[in-house]
């Protein structure tokens, strides 16, 4: 990180911490006053997931040109979580975590490309059971979309579906409810939230509260935006993004080398057009009389992108478990139970998602190890602290063995277009493998035991040769002191804690959660 970087971020945090003073006077005055969260009755829900979309790519977190002024809006009179985590480093796991509440290498979902597992109870079927509508819209990267795929997401609980395997771009192919795909005409972020707002239409006219999970394609590469939003960019400093990118090509779906300035003008537009879209499914609620019980929740899938890396105060990107990976914007609006500005500096992250809306729609949390925690008490502003670890962890197939598909080839198969070459096909197809043992190689990856203070990052294997490192992620946020050597007795019972949960993620891989749901 650049010292201007640094400086702009320190000089960010001390005046976050002025107001956050000064927002928790006045809301002491207020707790005083009651002693319960308002009452309200069932509300509707939508989940907003931006695609490697990086923490400091808001402008209320103090980008110097991102233009969001939708998300600065609801972090303003909404939730900001600022100390919110995407539960992988990448894209595939962080969705499975919001649908399962559970750590992705639970049901083998280790990288992009993996799908989930059949037998995972999602939250779309909770909230059918609580009589919601339900429906996804977008990326879904979970396993196939069409109607034989035993991971789609109405096999997953949504009732309706226009949805892609994988990311997108203008005018993207998107397939209903599993069908062939078609062309949606439009800039893709739009095309999502229209598709939304005619399904949200129709739950109004049948009087039923709504689940819509809105997964955009944006700002993910390759980047396309309109001419409008491409303007906001081009007075970009000259020496900003002043070096060579590699990303991939819109013309050829291969590796291109392009200049970080004109990629990021690229990207910055993609992310402005998806806050423009927000502003308009929130102008909808609005319109319909909807929004003041619509728990509105938008959050990344995970850290910035290699090409994207430009301002980021974080150490690490996409891909790794610093907090440059793995930290992402998150803003709740639900303006009939958070009534007034709250920000929290608890410890939040993607697979908090479906205990949270268990708690809220009171259905039970399924019966089998569950890694979220309900975060309720931050909508109440009652929550101080969180009340255990989170775990990360990158883990992968086992290596130099042929194992078992856990499902047939043909249902893995991807059918939506992609502009990207995946092993030389324009699709995405899946894989999931079953394990019948635990070995001890497969403790093995990078992986992070998170408390409310300190960060235990242990990279390579799990032997003693594996790089061990423990932040302060309180006093040194940009994680460039290793203070280990001071505190080893804490790193030791931290490691001890971790690998006692390594070893529950490692049975529920072998199935062994599936026979009660």
């Amino acid at each position: 990180m650049s010292k201007a970087a640094s400086n702009r971020y320190r000089e960010f945090m001390a005046a976050r911490i002025f107001l956050l003073s000064w927002i928790w006077m006045g809301l002491v005055a207020c707790q005083q006053t009651r002693t319960e969260a308002p009452v309200v009755e069932l509300p509707n829900v939508v989940l907003l997931l931006g695609d490697d979309h990086g923490w400091d790519e808001v402008g209320y977190n103090g980008h110097p040109y991102i233009k969001t002024p939708v998300l600065d809006q609801m972090a303003a009179r909404g939730l900001r979580m600022d100390r919110f985590f995407s539960a992988s480093p990448v894209c595939s796991p962080t969705r499975g975590s919001i649908i399962t509440g559970r750590h992705p290498n639970r049901y083998g979902t280790f990288t992009p490309g993996h799908s989930i597992r059949p037998e995972e109870v999602s939250i779309a079927q909770i909230m059918q059971k609580a009589g919601y509508a339900t429906a996804h819209f977008g990326k879904w990267h979970l396993g196939p979309v069409k109607a034989s795929s035993p991971t789609n997401p109405g096999a997953m609980g949504f009732d309706e579906w226009v949805s892609h395997d994988n990311f997108f771009e203008m005018d993207p192919p998107l397939s209903v409810n599993g069908a062939d795909p078609v062309i949606f005409k439009g800039e893709g972020s739009e095309v999502v939230v229209k598709e939304a707002m005619r399904f949200i239409a129709q739950a109004k006219a049948a009087n039923k509260p709504f689940f819509v999970v809105i997964w955009y394609g944006s700002p993910h590469e390759p980047y396309s935006a309109l001419q409008e939003d491409l303007d906001f960019y081009q007075n970009l400093p000259a020496d900003f993004g002043d070096r060579q990118v590699k990303l991939t090509s819109n013309e050829t779906g291969g590796t291109v080398e392009r200049h970080q300035r004109e990629v990021l003008i690229e990207r910055f537009a993609e992310i402005t057009a998806m806050d423009r879209s927000i502003g308009m499914l929130r102008d909808y609620l609005e319109g319909e009389g909807l929004r003041r019980n619509t728990l509105l929740w938008y959050f990344g899938d995970n850290g910035t992108p290699q090409e994207g890396v430009a301002t980021l105060p974080f150490r690490g990107m996409k891909g790794q478990v610093y907090d440059g990976g793995i930290r992402v914007p998150s803003v709740l609006e639900w303006p009939a139970r958070v009534r007034y500005p709250l920000i929290s500096a608890v410890n939040g992250v993607s697979t908090d998602v479906l205990p949270t809306l268990c708690e809220i729609v009171g259905q039970p949390l399924p019966k089998r190890p569950i890694d979220g925690v309900s975060l309720v008490g931050m909508l109440d502003n009652v929550m101080m602290e969180r009340p255990s670890p989170i775990g990360f962890w990158n883990g992968r197939d086992r290596q130099g063995v042929e194992l078992e598909p856990y499902l047939a080839a043909d249902q893995q198969t991807g059918t939506t277009p992609l502009v990207k070459l995946m092993n030389g096909l324009a699709t995405r197809n899946f894989k999931n493998f079953r394990y019948t043992d635990i070995q001890e190689a497969d403790f093995g990856g990078p992986r992070v035991w998170l408390d409310n203070q300190y960060k235990l990052v242990i990279h390579g294997g799990s032997g003693e040769k594996a790089k061990r490192e423990l932040f302060d992620v309180l006093a040194d946020p940009e994680e460039q002191h290793n203070v280990i050597q001071n505190l080893p007795e804490l790193a030791e019972k931290m490691e001890a804690e971790m690998s006692q949960w390594q070893q529950s993620v490692l049975e529920s891989l072998t199935g062994r959660d599936y026979g009660d749901k």
